[in-house]
C-alpha cells in the first residue's frame, strides 16, 4: 500500500539521488513552488544529488533558460535531463530519417539548432516541408494555446499513407500552464498511433531518458545503486509508470495533474480515494505526497 508522507525529508535518508519531475512538482509552468524548492535544497545540503528529469521537448540548456523567470535557483538541482535530450539522440541517429518535418512551436527550434558535442560534425539532419519529409519530429502542437490533436487528423492521415514515422519529443499528454491545461506532443503521437501509424518515444516512461540520466549522473558524480535513487513526479502514466518499469522507488505528487481525484485539500490527499484511484490505474508507488515539500 502506498504510504502518504508529509515531506521529502521524512523519507529521503536512504537515497543518494532524486530523479525529480519539473512541471507539476517543482513549478506550475509559470512559477516555482517555494516549498518544493526548499525540499530539494535541503536534500542537496545533506549530500544528495538532484537530477531534474523532465519530458520537456527541448534540450536541457533551453529548459534552464526559464528557471530565473520561474524563481528556480541553481542550488536546488545538479543537472537537467530532458526528453528533448534523449529524443535528439534518436533523431541524430536517423530514427525517422535525415529529412524531417517539425511539428511544434517555434520555441522548440533549439531541438534542431543546439547540437550536443557528441553529435558535432555528424548531425546532418535537414528540416524540410511536410511534402519532402522522410519522417516527423513532434515537439507539440504549432499553437498549443488553441489547438487539439484532432486539428491534425487530416495531415496525420496523409503522413500515415506515406509511411512516415513520428519521433515524439515529449510523451506527456497534457500539462497545466498556470490555470490552463494544454496538449503536449504525446497526445498528438497517441492519435497518430490510434490511426495505425508508428511513433517513437524517448521520454518518461520509456527507457532512453532513464538510461541518459544514469549515464550523466555517473559521469558527473558516480552512479548510486538503483535502490538509492528516488523518483518524484505527478504523472501516473509517465513518472510513476516509468519508475516501476525501471525498478525505482517513487514519490507520487498527488497535487499535480490528478489533484481533483483525491479530495478538496490538495496538500492532504484522501487515503481511501488515493488507494482506489491507484488500484484503477494499476500502479502502486511506494510513497505519495500532496505537494512536494
Amino acid at each position: 500500500m502506498t504510504r502518504i508522507v508529509q515531506s521529502l525529508a521524512e523519507i529521503s535518508e536512504p537515497y543518494d539521488a532524486l530523479f525529480c519531475d519539473l512541471w507539476g512538482c517543482l513549478h506550475n509552468g509559470v512559477t516555482a513552488y517555494p516549498a518544493a524548492v526548499a525540499a530539494l535544497q535541503t536534500f542537496r545540503a545533506k549530500g544528495g544529488r538532484v537530477v531534474l528529469l523532465t519530458n520537456a521537448p527541448r534540450p536541457a540548456d533551453f529548459v534552464k533558460e526559464r528557471f530565473a523567470k520561474m524563481n528556480i535557483p541553481d542550488d536546488a538541482w545538479d543537472m537537467i535531463v530532458s526528453s528533448g535530450d534523449a529524443a535528439q539522440d534518436a533523431m541524430f541517429a536517423s530514427a525517422v530519417g535525415r529529412k524531417v518535418w517539425h511539428l511544434g512551436p517555434e520555441k522548440d527550434d533549439g531541438f534542431f539548432t543546439h547540437i550536443p558535442a557528441e553529435w558535432e560534425g555528424r548531425a546532418n539532419i535537414e528540416r524540410v516541408s511536410f511534402e519532402d519529409a522522410e519522417g516527423i519530429v513532434c515537439t507539440g502542437p504549432f499553437h498549443e494555446d488553441t489547438e487539439t490533436p484532432e486539428d491534425y487528423r487530416a495531415q496525420f492521415l496523409a503522413a500515415k499513407t506515406r509511411g512516415l514515422k513520428m519521433l515524439c519529443a515529449n510523451p506527456d499528454l497534457v500539462v497545466d500552464m498556470g490555470d490552463k491545461r494544454i496538449y503536449c506532443a504525446g497526445a498528438l503521437a497517441e492519435l497518430y498511433e490510434e490511426m495505425g501509424a508508428d511513433a517513437i518515444y524517448c521520454g518518461k516512461p520509456h527507457p532512453p531518458i532513464y538510461d541518459l540520466a544514469r549515464r550523466k549522473l555517473s559521469a558527473a558524480f558516480g552512479l548510486p545503486d538503483d535502490s538509492r535513487i528516488l523518483t518524484v513526479g505527478d504523472g501516473i502514466l509517465t513518472d510513476v509508470a516509468g519508475a516501476a518499469g525501471e525498478g525505482l522507488d517513487c514519490l507520487f505528487v498527488t497535487g499535480g495533474l490528478a489533484a481533483e481525484a483525491f479530495g478538496p485539500d490538495v496538500e492532504n490527499p484522501d487515503a481511501g480515494k488515493l488507494e482506489d484511484w491507484l488500484d484503477g490505474q494499476g500502479q502502486s508507488p511506494l510513497y505519495a505526497i500532496g505537494r512536494l515539500r
